[in-house]
């Protein structure tokens, strides 16, 4: 099975795309503060990360960059979710970014981008 982290600082968006890819057959995580991503990341050791960009403490873009650093996440591909589609160019350059979700977003688009992200 599976694992993802949802990093998501709204609680009903968090809630609802936890349930709904659990349903999907995935194990999920939810962090829901970016200071705290980072480390959170690296213990739960997730096979996609589903990644918000406006959060409190440490914005999307900032935390990808920093999970590009470190070797043991380095490697974990990326979804970025927002509700403003310009946020995309923030993410241009960063290989580990392979998605990206506009909020908001049906299940079907979103399992589009997790799986294309995990092929």
């Amino acid at each position: 099975m599976k694992r993802i982290v949802i990093v998501e600082d709204d609680p009903s968006i968090a809630e609802m795309t936890h349930i709904m890819l659990q349903r999907a057959g995935f194990e999920v995580l939810v962090c829901d503060n970016g200071r705290e991503a980072v480390d959170f990341i690296k213990r739960a050791k997730p096979d996609l990360v589903l990644l918000d960009v406006m959060l409190p403490g440490m914005d999307g873009s900032a935390i990808a960059k920093e999970l590009g650093k470190i070797p043991e996440t380095s490697f974990i591909p990326i979804v970025v979710t927002s509700a403003l589609e310009e946020s995309r160019q923030l993410f241009t350059g960063i290989s580990q970014v392979r998605g990206f979700c506009s909020k908001p977003f049906t299940l079907k688009k979103l399992l589009e981008a997790i799986n294309s992200a995990l092929a």
